[in-house]
């Protein structure tokens, strides 16, 4: 670390939790962010100002109108544009020193497989289930942490899966996202284009998964994993609930598919 970065991250290399090491830890690390929407763009604009050392933008939208009153990353003269071009040039004003890897596609679960095997800790920043679904497939065959966030109308959840353990899939406190949502249930999937979505709230929890992140790749293990935090931002009523994991889960269970 030159003179230049300890200037830059010296209110991180003050904490007594993060030091140099930490710090150092964060320059050496690879992120996949999927989506730049609300959620990534939060997320994305922490982790670059907090030096990650590179991040790799996954999403097949362009920028719209309608997403300026919660999408901060992306701006006026960003519309019609793809969000991870848009979003990249954000964060290399934010932090040139950050690697952004820009890719405009939807990626289907063998692309997901192949981003996700170069990255320290993924962040599902998506806006369906059947995304979310891939993506902790995924993560718990590569056994790589996922960090999850979602958020409708004015509620809003951040989760952590850590599948590093090498015995992830026979430990009983380690639940994956599957386990939560079953991805053979009936729940009704709500969008933002047609329930609305309270724009600070994305912020909330975008800013959320950015700091579980930041603590997975500095190897601090006070947070959210196996913890699901739900928040309404109407009542401001936060709460914190302990996961367990779903002996009958088709994706970690027993007898993973």
């Amino acid at each position: 670390m030159d003179d230049h970065q300890l200037l830059r991250y010296s209110r991180h290399i003050l904490l007594p939790e993060i030091g140099i090491e930490g710090q150092q830890h964060l320059l050496d690390a690879r992120v996949l962010i999927i989506g730049l929407g609300g959620l990534g763009s939060p997320a994305a604009l922490y982790l670059a100002a907090s030096g990650v050392g590179q991040l790799t933008l996954c999403d097949h939208d362009t920028v719209d109108f309608s997403n300026l009153q919660r999408q901060i990353i992306h701006r006026t003269a960003s519309v019609g544009q793809p969000k991870v071009v848009s979003a990249q040039a954000a964060l290399r004003d934010i932090n040139p020193e950050v690697e952004c890897i820009a890719l405009p596609v939807r990626a289907d679960e063998a692309q997901l497989r192949d981003l996700a095997a170069q990255a320290d800790v993924v962040l599902d920043c998506s806006d369906n289930f059947a995304t979310r679904y891939a993506v902790n497939r995924v993560c718990l065959e590569l056994r790589k942490p996922l960090v999850s966030g979602a958020a409708i109308q004015f509620d809003g959840q951040v989760s952590v899966f850590d599948f590093r353990s090498p015995d992830a899939f026979e430990q009983t406190d380690a639940p994956c996202y599957n386990c939560l949502f079953p991805e053979d249930s009936l729940a009704a999937e709500l969008r933002c284009a047609t329930t609305g979505v309270f724009a600070p709230l994305v912020g909330i929890i975008g800013s959320l998964q950015a700091a579980e992140t930041l603590k997975l790749l500095m190897g601090i293990e006070r947070g959210l994993s196996g913890k699901l935090l739900t928040i309404n931002a109407l009542d401001m009523n936060i709460m914190r609930s302990s996961l367990s994991k779903d002996p009958a889960c088709h994706a970690c269970g027993g007898t993973p598919s």
